[in-house]
This record gives C-alpha cells, structure tokens and sequence, in this order.
C-alpha cells in the first residue's frame, strides 16, 4: 500500500513537470518577402515593385488622404509629399489583388 501510494506521488509529480522540462512548441511566423521596395529621398518617394501595381493611396496618421492612384498597371511609381506631417501609411494592391500596407516615416 505504502509503495503503491509513492509510486502515484511520483506518476503524479512527473505528469506535472513535464511541461516545465520540455520546451513548447512554438510555430515559428512564416517571413513573406515584400514584391515591392518603398524608396525615400527627403520628401520624393519612389514605389518600385517586381509585379504590376494597380492602386496605390497614401494617406497621414491623422488620416487625411493625401494621395490615390487607381488603375495605374505600373512597376515603379514616383511621387512627393507636400504635407508637413512625418508619417504616413501606404497601401498597395497589385494586379492580381494581394493587397500590402505600411507605415513609411518621412525626415
């Protein structure tokens, strides 16, 4: 009886370590590459893509629009910010739909 009820305060004490000694499994983020590089040059921002973009808009943290392109089929795109704000966010949908959003920091 003694050695029964040790043996299940042993089986019980590993059952409860366990997790503690073995690490977790952690799925590790799946890194997509962008198809597209966003460029800076003071307030000149250039918008390169290995694939055709079909909208782009950019619009200020505090949310004003500032720019909105449709239909544009293009790889590479330019264009400058005249707004005094620092940053901003942009989305990029290209042809065949995916859709990319960033927050870009302009000096």
């Amino acid at each position: 009886m003694i050695i029964l009820a040790k043996l299940r305060a042993v089986a019980l004490a590993i059952f409860l370590f366990i997790p503690i000694l073995l690490p977790a499994q952690a799925d590790k983020p799946v890194k997509t590459t962008k198809p597209y590089r966003i460029l800076t040059s003071g307030k000149q921002i250039t918008v390169k893509s290995t694939k055709e973009m079909k909208s782009l808009m950019v619009w200020t943290a505090s949310g004003h629009r500032i720019l909105e392109q449709k239909e544009m089929n293009v790889q590479s795109y330019d264009f400058r910010i005249d707004v005094k704000d620092k940053y901003f966010f942009m989305m990029i949908q290209l042809t065949d739909g995916k859709i990319y959003t960033e927050k870009i920091g302009i000096p």
